[in-house]
C-alpha cells in the first residue's frame, strides 16, 4: 500500500496550490481518503476527505476555500487550496480508511507535502 502526496511549496497569502494523493497497492473505491495537515507545534488536524461515492466533507477553518475531488481512473485524490492564509502553513497528509464513509481512524498513510504560506 502507499500514498503519495504531492505539491506543496512556497505560496503567498492568498495564493493557490493544489495537492495531490497518488493511491496504489489498494482498491481505491473501497476507500475514503483524508487530507490532514499538522502545523509545528500543534496537533494533527483532519480537514477534509472524500468518500467512497464521492461525498465530501471540509472542516470549518477550510470550508469555502479548499475542495477534494478525486480521480479513479487515476487512482488519485486531489485537494485544491485557494486562498491560502499564514495558518494553513503546515505539513499536509493524506490517508486512506477501508469502507464507504469518511471516519476518524485511518488504516495508512502518506509521508506528507510541505505546505508554507508566507511574503
Amino acid at each position: 500500500v502507499q500514498l503519495v502526496e504531492s505539491g506543496g511549496g512556497l505560496v503567498q497569502p492568498g495564493g493557490s496550490l493544489k495537492l495531490s494523493c497518488s493511491a496504489s497497492g489498494f482498491t481505491f473505491d473501497d476507500y475514503a481518503i483524508g487530507w490532514f495537515r499538522q502545523a509545528p507545534g500543534k496537533a494533527r488536524e483532519h480537514i477534509a476527505c472524500i468518500n467512497d461515492n464521492g461525498g465530501t466533507f471540509l472542516s470549518t477553518p477550510v470550508s469555502g476555500r479548499f475542495t477534494i475531488h478525486k480521480d479513479r481512473a487515476k487512482t488519485t485524490v486531489y485537494l485544491q487550496m485557494d486562498n491560502l492564509r499564514s495558518d494553513d502553513t503546515g505539513k499536509y497528509f493524506c490517508a486512506a480508511v477501508r469502507g464507504p464513509y469518511c471516519q476518524d481512524d485511518y488504516d495508512y498513510w502518506g509521508q506528507g507535502t510541505q505546505v508554507t504560506v508566507s511574503s
